[in-house]
């Protein structure tokens, strides 16, 4: 974990904190000096992944303790939030990371996984994007002085907040709903001095994706996507997250950052237009 100071003194919550893109959000934070509250949703498998992501954290000099709290049930974000300023102190950056997957034919999608997607990548991104709201405009009746910010909230999106994905409507959809839940909030919260920002994350080295890159030939198609030629790694959001929550990007708020290699410009058309 490399240390600089671009966040001393600032805390940070991260959403679905004990793996992969979430992992290395909050293991950059904490990098650049923040407090980091770790969230996890199982009391015992995420309780322990949790524990480790802290250790990992305290063990380079930073400070970070874990928070139980599934992003779907309202009176659990609460708690969490609650349990964050206790141990922390107030909440300056949000990053609205928990996400899950639960891919389907249309025709063989069920109730239950449209809206169990649903519930976490959206309406958990609200429920958590409310509660940072109510707290920085708590702590700031007014706006703050020129040149300084109430607060920020980081959505964790996908390029598929563009980019159709068949076989994963709920998906695309939670992220398509993302989009637009991030940027208007963006401009409501604007004059109160609240940035409000997205990263849109393409193929990232994770284990939720690991069917995508795990083999050498599900690699090199994948890489047929990537004009950049190469998988991102956890680490490319954390540095991306990083930038976000610091006062070096205080003139960007209603932003999307595709951190994607190119995805997003659809190499597959190139040459043929």
């Amino acid at each position: 974990m490399s240390q600089t100071q671009e966040l001393a003194g600032r805390v940070a919550l991260v959403t679905g904190a004990t793996s992969g893109i979430g992992r290395a959000v909050a293991i950059s934070l904490a990098g650049a000096g923040a407090r980091v509250a770790v969230n996890y949703r199982d009391a015992k498998d995420g309780r322990q992944r949790a524990d480790e992501v802290v250790a990992e954290i305290v063990g380079a000099g930073g400070q970070a303790v874990p928070v139980l709290g599934d992003v779907s049930r309202e009176d659990e974000v609460g708690q969490m939030f609650a349990e964050v300023r206790s141990q922390l102190g107030e909440l300056d950056i949000l990053v609205n990371n928990a996400g899950i997957e639960q891919p389907a034919p249309i025709q063989d999608m069920t109730l239950a996984q449209w809206q169990a997607v649903i519930d976490v990548n959206l309406t958990g991104q609200f429920l958590c994007a409310r509660a940072a709201a109510r707290a920085y405009l708590a702590r700031w009746p007014e706006p703050p002085p020129k040149g300084a910010s109430a607060g920020k909230i980081l959505f964790i999106s996908s390029v598929h907040e563009v980019i159709p994905w068949a076989f994963q409507a709920n998906y695309a959809a939670s992220k398509g709903g993302v989009s637009l839940l991030m940027r208007s909030l963006a401009q409501e919260l604007a004059p109160r001095k609240i940035r409000v920002n997205s990263i849109a994350p393409g193929a990232i080295r994770t284990p939720i994706n690991h069917a995508a890159w795990g083999t050498s030939q599900a690699m090199a198609e994948l890489l047929k996507l990537i004009p950049y030629d190469r998988i991102g790694e956890p680490e490319d959001i954390g540095r991306a997250a990083v930038w976000l929550a610091s006062d070096a990007s205080d003139y960007v708020t209603g932003a999307t950052l595709f951190v994607d290699g190119g995805m997003t410009l659809y190499p597959e058309f190139r040459g043929a237009g």
